[in-house]
């Protein structure tokens, strides 16, 4: 199918028939080639009203094009203008612009009036609206003698203004001498006759420089009324009163307003309180989006207001005393506007158009014909043409029905002027788009390529693919009137050339074009929502995907307009990053990605949070005795919400300089009331908090003294005790300063005895912390209070309290003392209570001083430091931990009080009975020989008893650290040195070493030795023949080398097979002979325990060079038991936590033999 063009834009749809329909003269502003005859044409024309600055030259424009070039005249105030004839008047060369040269000579006003241009060539005239000219004007205001405005406060007050009357009207504005702008609100405004309004006046509006500016934009002059005084007498009372309009005057009054124009509506009340200003409209409602208000709501303003705006409309002003209206009818005018202007039309001779001149208005405009700017009816005749009201039909056309016809459509509120030509032609098609364009598209996006041309009759365009020999003939193209081919999606397959053909009956003329599509700009990566914190750093990211032929620029945008230029905004290819950000940097951020074809953007928006700011106009209200209200307003809350409010207190006549927390509220709210104390000096200050932190503080509201009051509570924490025992100390904690109430704060000080019948005793002290009361009974309970007294009055009765009188010595001593000996370290020791009168005071416990006399052992040594164990409360009995095994101990008890400790009670002595000696402190083997080891040792250094004999037991070890038979041997008690004899040499022994007493075995010592070696056999043997270099005997070491080696081979492949390996038995001989349980049958030792410290000592043991082993003491403490300096027991005596001595350490691992290896040695380890 062939794509023609349709006279609107439709598809085409395959399969069906060719459809050839021609544009005939409907085709609208169709553009002839100014290279073709054509009619005139104004291309440019200065506007209808034209004020001119009567300073400069005056140029009238009138600009106009056809073929050939029009001639220019022009006529004034409706008769012909002979530029020749005055000398200043000049028109522009190939222009019909006239300039008039009045700054060299002349006057502005000598040039008012109505000017038109008339453009004229062979094929008619065209002309321009009347131009009408005036100069413009800013005339000084009249002189004046203002008389000084004295009035009452709360009066109205209306200041006029009455500027002159210029061209264009000035703007009005109201200053002081300094040329200032004075403030307007909803009391004072400026209206839009330029009056100031008071609604009420106040005192601050005294002033003597009230003056009205007008501001001539135009010769930007600025003309100056003489200033105004106002002085505002202040009224000790002054009535309020209702509303009432100072303009405009009545209850209605009328408007009228031209369509398109702002219609602007104005009431201005007078009242106190100062009346608010309401708009409605009977019967309708205010279009939405048209509607402003302006001068605080006094100024209602509709834009672009059409017919449909006509109607009432009410404003009414309301204050606290009452209400009025009032309505104002609005009529809307309109001057003529089209609805159908003249197009030019092009016909080729014998065809057929019309021009066509539809015009509206308010009234309906008249319209009239003129042709070549000739009223139509005096015009020369056209058989062709014929007039139907607002149109003309043509018939049949011929080259002499060639013109330019104006149409003119009028009515009393302006007219409309449209030129429009009539142009007969016969040409031959001809394509006005370049040949051979390249057009660049957006995959997916509309193409559209141009082929503009002209002919005269009409062309028929046709639209060819790649030289392909139909026409297009898919339904996804889409023709234009104007020739354009469109493909609303193109996709890649749409790439190519495509020609355009245009016929008529006089020829037929083609242009090729070239379409490329290009892959679409995407953002992949956009930026996201981000929200910082004050000084912080943000980065946004946009990354770019992009057509590989195109290169895009990206741009970033801070809300639609450029990044600020500061130092802080850094862009590198994917990011923007905003170093310190502030709050200014807030907003809406653009990454727009652009190619010469499209782009794309992708926005995020940056929020910038912080603590929020500290809250101001602090003010306090409704002030009481012990309450107020505190008001605030909220800072900024830095896009955080607040949560809550935080409000501290200063009480700047006791704690200046000190802030106090005294409430908290939630963020909604901005006002709090506020519980008070008398007598304080209050200053409260208020801190915003958010998901961030807190504010600063504000600043400090103005201070509220409240009036003193009764303390309203007595002190606390009173307490009687005796600081000697004839007296009675009475503390307590005092009020503070904010506690007090009132000045001349004292304490009522009393007391009498709890058991007695006595009356109180009281006492009024000063602001102190403490009384003395002199000469009571020792240790008597004494009921105590303290009251608050000041100025004003007695704080409400206080509370009772006991207390006691001093404490002195305790008188007697403990009874009937019994001790118990548990073992031979832990003793329980029990006594008789003293009576509760002997103790003079309050009971903490007892205590036992004991101390160990003498040992068993040794008569002379001197007695120990005493030991102190405390018992607290009323128990009679403790144990005694930590004693010492087979020694003397003494002990008395003695009672325990605040004041001290009480007589001791008669020293008891006791003894413990002996325990296990602990290890000889010391081991050494010396003077070894071939066959005979010595020992030498020294004794236990805690025996706990009487020795009764050594107990040593050794046993052999052989090279492969198996150990052989163990050797018991007992040694007297007085013995530190014993030989062993008949050993056998180079042999290493291990020896255990420990002690006895009557209670039993101590713990033991351990030592490794050996023996020397013989050195008249090695002699002997080094004198004999070396039969190590005989052959023989090399021969038979070889042999018996391979058969060890075959042994090892067989033994290795049975022990991978599960063989039993004897090493674990082996290793059983080092255990620790005490703990070697022995076999029944023939007393050999039993399986191997896996102790492992029972092995002999390796090398590198710490084993001291001397073989001397040194045994720690092992002292018990008394820190674990009784209480205060020695210990801590339950209340049943038993003693708290677990006392056992040290352990002795297990036999030590001893040094390896110190033998040379052998050979065979080497073979029996590895077997």
């Amino acid at each position: 199918m062939q794509l023609k063009i349709m006279p609107k834009k439709k598809r085409l749809s395959a399969g069906r028939a060719p459809l050839m329909l021609f544009l005939c003269q409907m085709i609208s502003a169709l553009e002839v080639p100014l290279d073709l005859v054509q009619p005139p044409t104004i291309t440019q024309q200065s506007p209808k009203d034209y004020i001119i600055d009567p300073r400069e030259n005056i140029v009238i424009q009138c600009e106009a094009k056809g073929k050939p070039p029009p001639s220019f005249s022009w006529t004034r105030n409706g008769t012909h203008f002979d530029i020749d004839k005055d000398p200043l008047v000049t028109m522009k060369p190939g222009s019909g612009t006239l300039i008039i040269n009045i700054m060299s000579e002349g006057k502005a006003e000598t040039y008012e009036g109505v000017y038109q241009c008339t453009a004229r060539n062979e094929r008619g005239a065209a002309i321009s609206n009347n131009i009408v000219i005036r100069p413009s004007r800013s005339p000084l205001w009249t002189k004046e003698k203002l008389e000084p405005i004295t009035l009452r406060n709360g009066q109205s007050l209306v200041l006029p203004c009455r500027p002159p009357i210029g061209l264009p009207p000035p703007i009005i504005f109201w200053m002081d001498n300094s040329f200032q702008r004075l403030p307007q609100s909803e009391r004072v405004s400026q209206g839009l006759n330029g009056d100031l309004y008071f609604s009420n006046v106040l005192p601050e509006d005294t002033r003597e420089d009230y003056i009205c500016y007008a501001r001539f934009n135009h010769t930007q002059t600025i003309q100056q009324k003489q200033p105004i005084s106002v002085k505002v007498i202040s009224a000790k009372s002054h009535r309020q009163r209702p509303p009432a309009f100072l303009t405009p005057d009545g209850n209605t009054s009328r408007k009228e307003e031209l369509r398109g124009n702002v219609l602007s509506l104005e009431c201005i009340a007078e009242g106190l309180p100062t009346p608010i200003i309401y708009w409605i409209k009977e019967d309708g409602t205010l279009p939405i989006n048209r509607t402003f208000y302006r001068n605080f709501k006094k100024t209602l303003q509709i834009v672009q207001v059409t017919e449909a705006d006509s109607g009432n409309y009410q404003c009414i002003a309301k204050n606290a005393l009452g209400a009025i209206h009032h309505t104002i009818s609005v009529t809307v005018k309109a001057a003529p506007y089209w609805i159908i202007a003249p197009q030019n039309l092009v016909l080729s001779p014998e065809e057929d158009g019309a021009l066509i001149c539809r015009a509206s208005g308010n009234p309906k405009p008249r319209i009239s014909w003129l042709s070549n700017g000739v009223p139509i009816e005096i015009a020369p005749d056209d058989p062709s043409r014929k007039i139907d009201g607002d149109t003309i039909i043509f018939s049949k056309v011929q080259e002499r029905s060639s013109a330019v016809y104006q149409c003119n459509a009028s009515n009393e509120y302006g007219y409309l002027l449209a030129n429009a030509f009539v142009n007969v032609l016969a040409e031959p098609p001809r394509i006005l788009t370049s040949a051979n364009t390249l057009y660049q598209v957006i995959a997916n996006r509309p193409a559209l390529l141009d082929c503009a041309f002209f002919g005269s009759p009409l062309p028929t365009i046709e639209w060819f693919k790649d030289a392909k020999g139909s026409a297009l003939r898919e339904d996804i193209y889409v023709l234009h009137e104007n020739g354009t081919l469109e493909i609303p999606v193109a996709q890649k397959d749409s790439t190519g050339t495509y020609t355009c053909v245009a016929r008529n009956k006089l020829g037929m003329a083609k242009n090729d074009v070239h379409l490329e599509i290009k892959d679409p700009t995407r953002i992949i990566k956009q930026p996201e929502y981000a929200v910082v914190q004050r000084g912080s750093t943000v980065s946004f990211e946009c990354k770019v995907k992009h057509d590989h032929t195109l290169i895009p620029t990206v741009t970033w945008l801070k809300d639609h307009g450029e990044l600020p230029s500061d130092g802080r905004f850094t862009v590198d290819k994917d990011h923007l990053v905003v170093a310190d950000v502030s709050d200014d940097d807030g907003g809406t951020y653009t990454c727009v990605a652009n190619t010469t074809l499209d782009n794309v953007s992708a926005s995020a928006v940056l929020s910038v949070v912080d603590v929020p700011n500290p809250p101001f106009d602090l003010e306090l209200t409704d002030q009481l005795d012990r309450s107020v209200q505190l008001s605030w307003t909220p800072g900024d809350d830095n896009n955080s919400p607040i949560t809550k409010f935080i409000i501290e207190y200063e009480d700047a006549m006791h704690e200046p300089g000190l802030w106090h927390h005294q409430t908290e509220v939630p963020g909604t709210q901005t006002t709090a009331q506020l519980k008070l104390s008398p007598y304080v000096n209050y200053s409260f200050r208020v801190m915003a908090e958010n998901n961030l932190g807190r504010s600063l503080p504000s600043e400090a509201s103005e201070q509220y003294l409240t009036k003193a009051a009764e303390p309203d509570k007595n002190p606390t924490a009173v307490e009687g005790l005796g600081s000697e025992p004839d007296n009675l100390v009475i503390t307590w904690k005092p009020l503070n300063g904010f506690e007090s109430n009132g000045p001349g704060l004292q304490y009522k000080v009393s007391w009498r005895q709890k058991d007695g019948d006595d009356e109180w005793t009281s006492v009024v002290v000063a602001n102190v912390s403490k009384y003395i009361v002199s000469g009571t009974p020792t240790f008597v309970p004494y009921l105590i209070k303290v009251q608050a007294l000041n100025d004003a009055g007695f704080a409400p009765e206080p509370a009772v309290v006991m207390g006691h009188s001093g404490e002195d010595l305790p008188m007697v001593a403990p009874g009937n003392v019994r001790v118990n000996v548990v073992n031979s370290t832990l003793a329980e020791v029990h006594w008789d209570p003293v009576p509760l009168k002997s103790i003079r005071g309050h009971l903490q416990g007892y205590r036992i001083y004991y101390w160990k006399a003498q040992s068993s052992l040794t008569r002379n040594r001197r007695h120990l430091e005493k030991k102190i164990l405390t018992f607290q409360g009323s128990k009679t009995h403790g144990m005694l931990p930590g004693l010492e095994p087979f020694s003397h101990y003494s002990l008395n008890v003695r009672v325990v009080n605040g004041k001290g400790e009480g007589p001791a009670s008669a020293d008891k002595v006791f003894s413990t009975p002996e325990g296990v000696p602990s290890a000889p402190s010391s081991l050494k083997i010396v003077n070894p020989t071939l066959d005979s080891l010595t020992l030498e040792w020294e004794p236990p250094s805690h025996p706990n008893g009487i020795l009764t004999e050594y107990t040593l037991k050794y046993q052999p070890i052989n090279s492969t650290h198996e150990l052989g038979p163990l050797v018991d041997l007992k040694i007297p008690a007085n013995k530190t040195r014993w030989t062993l004899k008949n050993l056998n040499f180079s042999t290493r022994y291990k020896f255990y070493f420990y002690a006895q007493t009557a209670a039993g075995s101590g713990s033991q010592i351990t030592e490794e030795a050996i023996t020397t070696v013989d050195e008249g056999k090695l002699a002997m043997a080094s004198r004999q023949v070396d039969i190590a270099t005989q052959g023989w005997f090399i021969g038979l070491m070889c042999a018996v080398a391979l058969l060890i080696l075959i042994l090892l081979i067989v033994c290795f492949i049975r022990r991978n097979k599960g063989g039993k390996y004897p090493v674990k038995e082996k290793e059983d001989a080092h255990a620790d002979p005490e703990i070697q349980p022995m076999k029944e049958d023939d007393g050999t030792f039993g399986e191997y325990s896996d102790a492992e410290d029972h092995k002999p000592l390796k090398k590198g043991s710490r084993t001291p060079s001397d073989r001397t082993v040194k045994k720690e003491d092992s002292d018990d403490s008394l820190v674990d038991y009784g209480e205060g300096v020695n210990g801590q027991f339950n209340e049943d005596g038993s003693f708290i936590g677990q006392y056992s001595g040290k352990k002795e350490k297990e036999p030590a691992e001893g040094n390896e033999s110190s033998e040379a290896p052998s050979p065979v040695n080497a073979m029996n380890s590895f077997v």
